[in-house]
């Protein structure tokens, strides 16, 4: 039950983090602005740390979603969370380095993140330029 509260909570995190990006008139002035930029560098570091945390759920609810060089996340809470968050990372910006593998119902998390992390800076360019015409 815990579980589910928990990553129902995560979800909600990343999605309203998400929803910023398409309200209207969040992005003022400039096209290129400190504002701007801190605003993108919050919403990538909200959807890492948030997959990053859904990974971890699921590997202490039972669930391994990830390997780690073809084994299953060793250590304490803090290096499973480095690894998890790392991965996140890197599927978020790449398609990863294969150092860590997705399995079972991770590879359905990790098709939604890379397609959230493509889908930003695409999304952000589109809202900066129609903004910038009003």
């Amino acid at each position: 039950m815990v579980f589910y509260i928990l990553l129902s909570s995560v979800i909600f995190c990343i999605a309203m983090s998400l929803r910023t990006l398409f309200l209207p008139n969040t992005l003022k002035g400039k096209l290129v602005s400190l504002e701007n930029f801190l605003f993108l560098a919050f919403l990538y570091a909200t959807i890492m740390i948030g997959f990053g945390l859904i990974y971890i759920l699921f590997e202490f609810n039972g669930n391994a979603v990830i390997l780690e060089n073809g084994r299953i996340l060793q250590g304490d809470f803090f290096k499973k969370l480095e690894t998890s968050i790392y991965f996140s990372t890197i599927t978020l910006f790449s398609v990863g380095y294969g150092d860590i593998v997705p399995v079972g119902i991770g590879r359905t998390v990790v098709v939604l993140e890379a397609l959230v992390g493509y889908t930003i800076p695409a999304a952000f360019v589109a809202k900066a330029v129609l903004d910038g015409e009003k």
